[in-house]
């Protein structure tokens, strides 16, 4: 078995053209491709906001959603989303929820790296203790919807883009963002 990630290329109406190793598409030039984003409440209402690994090519160090991560080829999408939450976060979830089946996004870091995702976002529910790779997170915090929504529209540069453009749609963290706005 391989070990080489693969990631499925998308051409601008998302249907699937091909694959590609991960390691491939993410540069200066990252084509479109499959992903997801999930944010992980736990039974107090709280939100898990992560610290990416200080070596992750793209937004190093930075504070972004609960978890990430990409299909493998003909990986069903909620699969991904069960196994990452295992790997980086050695996290088991239920009541997963597709909320922003659309979410689009293309960003550039400090360092040039583009991401380049259609990336469908999913909250779910804590129902195991966290175990973080260290690999893939280096902190993790739990806060209040709304103190991460005040967060996000004060500091925006502290957190991944991703993250910041998902708050402004989804409805628990957008009176914040909203209240900013105005």
């Amino acid at each position: 078995m391989s070990d080489i990630e693969y990631v499925v290329l998308l051409d601008d109406d998302g249907r699937e053209i091909g694959t590609a190793p991960k390691s491939s598409v993410h540069g200066t030039d990252t084509a479109l491709h499959l992903a997801f984003s999930c944010h992980v409440f736990n039974d107090a209402g709280e939100f898990l906001v992560t610290r990416r690994a200080l070596d992750k090519t793209a937004w190093p160090g930075v504070w972004t959603n609960s978890f990430c991560g990409h299909p493998a080829p003909a990986e069903p999408v909620l699969d991904a989303v069960h196994r990452r939450a295992s790997y980086e976060l050695g996290l088991t979830i239920d009541d997963v929820e597709l909320v922003l089946p659309l979410f689009r996004y293309r960003a550039t870091d400090a360092s040039g790296i583009v991401e380049h995702e259609i990336c469908p976002v999913y909250t779910a529910r804590a129902s195991s203790d966290l175990a973080l790779n260290p690999d893939e997170v280096v902190e993790s915090r739990w806060v209040r919807p709304e103190d991460l929504g005040s967060s996000l529209a004060t500091t925006p540069w502290a957190f991944s883009p991703w993250l910041v453009l998902q708050a402004e749609q989804l409805p628990l963290f957008a009176p914040a963002l909203q209240r900013r706005a105005s």
